[in-house]
This record gives structure tokens, sequence and C-alpha cells, in this order.
């Protein structure tokens, strides 16, 4: 591995609407593996991205950090790691979802329209429209963490929704490694934006793996980032 995190705290930042307690399901394992230490804040929905930034301020005030995440929390760690550079080993992106401005990206447009529905119809209707069109795995995780944020959730979605994440430009700055993981088959986090991540960033790596394989063990996000990362 170009940089060892034996003994190094990771940072692990969760997607919009998603929770700490995914985020750590997805990356422990795999982090445990390799002799990490892993840290999964709890999400602010109130304060969502500062929430974020002070919680990867807080983890670094005493040694460099490794840093990651999925989707939002992806795209916020990898900002926090171009600002810090020399409070940073590391970047584990897992299933980036936009570069640069969100515009009509996918996934921020869909963080919109659940919010307008949340706002709409309620916490309990929203739910049952989410899992409508969701695989059962997803429905079950969202279904829990969109409980435990409500009612501030639809505030948090829309503040993910605004989110300008690194752009080609920045990625090319990045002085640490990164691992990033993505699905081959997301229409919510599309791989060719992983793809650009890899491509931008100097030293990055790309692991993929099938949503039917996420959805059995989520863990196949962590392992893909940490096996991406000893591949450079």
């Amino acid at each position: 591995m170009a940089v060892s995190l034996r003994g190094v705290t990771v940072v692990l930042l969760p997607g919009t609407g998603s929770d700490d307690d995914y985020v750590y399901r997805a990356f422990c394992d795999a982090l445990h593996g390799v002799g990490a230490v892993v840290v999964t804040p709890t999400p602010e929905p109130a304060r969502l991205v500062d929430g974020y930034r002070d919680a990867l301020d807080d983890a670094a005030r005493h040694a460099p950090i490794a840093v990651g995440g999925v989707s939002l929390g992806a795209a916020v760690a990898t900002s926090w790691a171009l600002s810090h550079p020399s409070a940073v080993v590391a970047v584990l992106a897992g299933l980036p979802a936009w570069t640069g401005a969100p515009d009509d990206a996918t996934a921020a447009l869909a963080a919109r329209y659940s919010a307008s529905v949340l706002r709409r119809d309620g916490l309990g209707s929203a739910i049952n429209q989410m899992r409508d069109s969701s695989p059962p795995w997803l429905a079950a995780e969202l279904t829990r963490s969109w409980v435990g944020q409500w009612p501030a959730l639809p505030d948090a979605m829309d503040a993910a929704a605004r989110y300008v994440a690194p752009t080609a430009r920045e990625l090319a700055g990045l002085t640490v490694p990164m691992g990033i993981a993505a699905a081959t088959d997301d229409p919510i986090h599309p791989v060719e934006v992983a793809v650009e991540w890899a491509s931008a960033a100097p030293a990055a790596a790309l692991r993929t793996f099938t949503l039917d394989q996420l959805g059995a063990d989520p863990g196949v996000l962590g392992a893909a980032c940490v096996a991406a990362l000893a591949e450079l």
C-alpha cells in the first residue's frame, strides 16, 4: 500500500440521508483488517456539511488522519483533504456522485425531490413512496436513517443538493493517494463520475462492484476502496 493505515484514524462521512451506522458497516471490516481506527461521525441534519467539517477538524487536531465517505460524504472529505494537505494521509471515496457543481446530477435531483416530498407529504408517506421505488436493502437502510434525521432531513437533503464537489482541476492538486469505489450499475452515482475522479487525481485507483453485491454486503464498498488504495 502506498500509505500504511495501521494506527491511523480514518474519519468516514455518510451520504445524503444515510447515517453513521451504514458507513461504519461499509468500511469497518476492511479498515480494521489493515489496522486502522475507524471513526464515523453522526450526521447533524440541521448543519450537515458544517458538522462534517467540524468532525474532520476535531479528528485531525493531534495527528494526520485519513478521510473518506460515501457520496456526499466522499465529496466533503475530499474537499477537506484538498484544503488540509498536511493533515491527511489518504482519501477513501465511495460512490462519488458528481464533479464540481451539482447542476442536473441525478443524485442532486433525487435529493431535491426527496426533500420536496418530505415537506409536502410528511415522513411516513415519503418513506412509503421511497420503499415502493427502492430495492429492499436500500429501503430498509433509508427508513432507519430517515427516521433518525427527521424533522431536519429535508434541510439536509437541500444542503447536499447544493454542495459543490471538487472539480477535476482541484482533484489534480490532491497530494495524497485516493482509493475510489463505485457500482457499475448505479444510476444515482454513475461510474463515469468515479472514472473522472480517478483520472483527475495524480495518485488514484478505482475498484468496482454491482448494486446486488452492495445490497448483499455493504462491506464490499469499503473493501473496494481499500483494495484500490493498495494498488497505488
